[in-house]
């Protein structure tokens, strides 16, 4: 039988990405979203892969979700917490509501989902959990203060849970991903991207699909091995 995969934030860019990579290696996967039911209805035609809506910072919202979702497809074995949002702004000028929205989006939200999964992980003794970081938690950036926060700590969270449920057979890692062609970095001026670029070593942006490529191993029987690790995927923009 299929492996349950559920991909938060899985209906566009990165996320997209993953769940038509996951599908393809033969998971069953639901991708879920929060907000756009047009873009969701239309990944649903192209890619065949069912979608549910909620918000992933609701902490009962997730819970009957996911409940939901078991009952509907079965325990969820593959979690992917890619959701995530940008609110930026220096410290001196942001407002508690854009600090917040972040944190409880991009963060909570992996407490959220986790918590609502590991308990059935635990008791079949087989989990993949993949947390979608930033080169950004990693190195910060001006006028992230409230998104560089919630992907550090992220990488945090990672390890932490890694350590708690390694001897039960679950997996639990992060990627971090560096500037990445999707429509959120689309939307940056030309001119500035033209210099983000040139901080790449590799000379490009990466693309969904690098991603993708390396949640589908994680998750994979290969992956089994690999657990509280970091993989930056960068392009060498950030090396530690």
């Amino acid at each position: 039988m299929s492996r349950v995969a559920l991909v938060t934030g899985g209906t566009r860019g990165i996320g997209e990405a993953i769940s038509t990579k996951l599908k393809l290696k033969g998971y069953n996967v639901i991708a879920n979203y929060g907000g756009n039911d047009q873009a969701a209805k239309a990944f649903t035609e192209r890619t065949e892969i069912p979608t549910i809506k909620f918000d992933v910072s609701d902490y009962e919202a997730t819970k009957k979700a996911i409940e939901q979702i078991e009952a509907d497809y079965g325990s969820i074995e593959v979690l992917v917490n890619n959701a995530g949002i940008t609110r930026d702004g220096t410290m001196h000028r942001m407002e508690f509501e854009q600090w917040n929205a972040v944190i409880q989006t991009n963060l909570s939200s992996c407490f959220n989902t986790c918590r609502a999964v590991i308990d059935n992980m635990r008791k079949s003794g087989f989990g993949r959990i993949v947390n979608i970081g930033s080169v950004n938690g990693q190195a910060g950036q001006y006028g992230q203060v409230n998104y560089a926060a919630a992907k550090s700590g992220i990488h945090g969270f990672t390890k932490a849970l890694a350590q708690e449920n390694a001897a039960k057979g679950i997996t639990v890692n992060a990627v971090a991903p560096g500037y990445v062609d999707t429509e959120m970095v689309r939307a940056v001026p030309p001119e500035v991207l033209e210099k983000i670029i040139a901080t790449i070593p590799v000379g490009r942006l990466g693309t969904p699909e690098d991603i993708a490529r390396t949640v589908e191993f994680l998750v994979s029987d290969n992956g089994g091995f690999v657990t509280g690790s970091t993989l930056s995927i960068n392009g060498g923009q950030h090396m530690y």
